[in-house]
């Protein structure tokens, strides 16, 4: 076997190999979670915002531009 020919398919399957062997000797990590802050989870009011203004009519407009 020429393996300058098969080079290639050398390569390809060292890499396969070489992934495969990564994934199956990975060790899991431990699961984190993280705990809520108890002062976020007791005020339980939203903020919120209101945007008010006027229409442009049409001649504010093509002045605009």
């Amino acid at each position: 076997m020429n393996i300058r020919k098969e080079f290639e398919a050398v390569f390809i399957a060292a890499v396969v190999v070489t992934s495969f062997a990564a994934y199956a000797t990975a060790k899991v990590p431990n699961v984190q979670i993280a705990q809520a802050s108890p002062a976020a989870v007791a005020d339980g009011k939203m903020s919120v915002v209101v945007v008010k203004g006027k229409r442009l009519t049409a001649a504010q407009k093509a002045a605009a531009i």
